[in-house]
């Protein structure tokens, strides 16, 4: 009786056990089972979901979203008319507000009073200009739009009209791959322009002011940069066989060279400040400079300007 006793009991004993084995089985399964379904998903929700990401990414969404605005122009600047300028041809720079604008040359012709000019860029990206703001442009019929040709290097040419220079003029651009208009600010630089193109000079000069040979001080100030650079003022102004020669002395000694007139020219000293003499083409205007400056990891080469006040040349 005993001995069948212990054997029923071992039988039930090995029954649970291999229950308990096949539960545990099951269950490991079903988990992993139900961990690849859930890798399986997540995949597909991640093929899913980047096309949408694609389509929000900066190259895909409006280029008003994506394209930085620039600064045109300057402070202070007074509009050039035609009447101010010779007949001719010059090129010229153009501030674009849009960076996606990229005017890669400009050539101005001025004719009896008036200005039109060559807007070169490299790419076919636009279909057509407008004068106005992309709100008129949409409504305007395409006779009073301006397309563009193309020059003997395979650039679109776009001949628009110019009010006057240094004067902010809205016009707006068809993208050729969008089909939509989009508002541009341009200002036709006239401090880019020769002097040759001016029938009047745009400043003082020292035969105009009376100046003999020999030394004096005039006001110098200096714009441009990040606004932390300054030079000296009043500086010494050398005359010699008609022409003006600044002492330029920076706030500091990391300018290596200055470009003034498409001339390089090093410093005369270094040691507390970088000086420099440098000719002064006119006085009462915008003398446009060019330093390079070292004290950034590398050197930069900065573009300002200076004025030098002919009324307080003593």
């Amino acid at each position: 009786m005993k001995k069948t006793i212990i054997a029923l009991l071992i039988f039930t004993s090995l029954s649970l056990v291999s229950c308990g084995s096949e539960n545990s089985s099951s269950a490991s399964e079903a988990s992993k089972a139900e961990s690849s379904v859930s890798e399986t998903a997540s995949s597909e929700e991640a093929e899913i979901s980047a096309p949408e990401e694609e389509t929000s990414s900066a190259e895909e969404t409006t280029e008003h979203a994506t394209a930085p605005q620039n600064e045109v122009g300057y402070e202070g600047m007074t509009e050039v008319p035609a009447s101010s300028l010779n007949d001719g041809e010059y090129h010229i720079n153009v501030d674009s507000s849009s960076s996606m604008f990229k005017i890669a040359d400009c050539i101005l012709h001025v004719e009896n009073g008036e200005m039109t000019a060559d807007l070169i860029i490299d790419s076919k990206s636009y279909d057509l200009l407008f004068m106005g703001t992309e709100g008129e442009a949409a409504s305007a019929a395409e006779a009073d739009c301006i397309s563009y040709s193309e020059n003997e290097s395979g650039q679109s040419v776009f001949t628009v009209p110019v009010e006057a220079l240094d004067q902010e003029i809205l016009c707006a651009a068809l993208s050729a791959k969008k089909q939509e208009w989009y508002g541009r600010t341009l200002v036709f630089r006239a401090d880019s322009l020769p002097d040759e193109a001016f029938s009047v000079s745009r400043y003082l000069t020292v035969s105009d002011l009376g100046l003999e040979d020999g030394e004096y001080t005039v006001d110098v100030e200096l714009e441009g940069g990040s606004g932390k650079a300054s030079v000296q003022s009043p500086a010494k102004l050398t005359v010699t066989g008609g022409e003006a020669y600044a002492e330029i002395i920076w706030s500091s000694n990391k300018y290596d060279y200055m470009i003034v007139g498409g001339e390089k020219i090093l410093p005369t000293d270094t040691e507390e400040f970088s000086v420099f003499d440098i000719p002064v083409s006119g006085f009462d205007y915008d003398m446009k400079v060019s330093a390079d400056t070292t004290a950034m990891s590398t050197p930069h080469e900065i573009e300002y300007t200076l004025y030098f006040d002919s009324s307080s040349v003593s």
